[in-house]
């Protein structure tokens, strides 16, 4: 599936589309690995997926931190960002088996850092800046996030200016 943002509201809207999306009751591990390049919109997308699920406070890269845990009623949220690391081997200092359970949601931020080391995504959502929008893709890697993106389909309408490019899940 394919969207189009043209603007940083675009993209935090779409990412509160995919939240609300999640299927009812799910209270698997889901994992989502956000990829782009510096600037092309992972946190602010991860803003509006948290934005929906209830986070009032700030949303801000956990690039220095590299994690941020949001509670919610529903769903405990990790948000990683891996941009720093020199090695995956990093991930043991930071107890992420903890976090690796039902009831928890990772919204991943550099993904390929951490290779071989981190659950498997259900979903992927590939971020690319143009010239005059982004283009925001998301692709299904699970039978979970398979279901998710079908939920995707059925609630995306065009977001407040965004227009969604492609009417529906393409292959994974």
């Amino acid at each position: 599936m394919r969207w189009h943002a043209q603007t940083a509201e675009d993209t935090e809207a779409f990412g509160g589309q995919l939240a609300k999306a999640r299927p009812a009751g799910a209270r698997r591990l889901s994992v989502i690995y956000l990829t782009g390049d510096l600037g092309s919109g992972k946190t602010t997308l991860a803003r509006g997926f948290l934005r929906a699920l209830g986070v009032a406070g700030p949303v801000r890269s956990p690039t220095y931190t590299l994690l941020e845990l949001y509670e919610t009623p529903d769903l405990a949220v990790l948000h990683l960002d891996l941009y720093r690391l020199q090695d995956s081997t990093e991930l043991e200092n930071l107890g992420l088996r903890e976090w690796a359970r039902e009831g928890y949601a990772w919204l991943i931020e550099w993904p390929e850092r951490g290779a071989g080391r981190l659950p498997p995504a259900d979903l992927y959502v590939t971020l690319r800046a143009g010239a005059l929008s982004h283009e925001i893709e998301a692709t299904a890697r699970t039978t979970f996030g398979k279901s998710w993106l079908r939920g995707l389909a059925a609630t995306a309408t065009a977001t407040t200016r965004g227009r969604r490019k492609a009417p529906g899940p393409r292959g994974s």
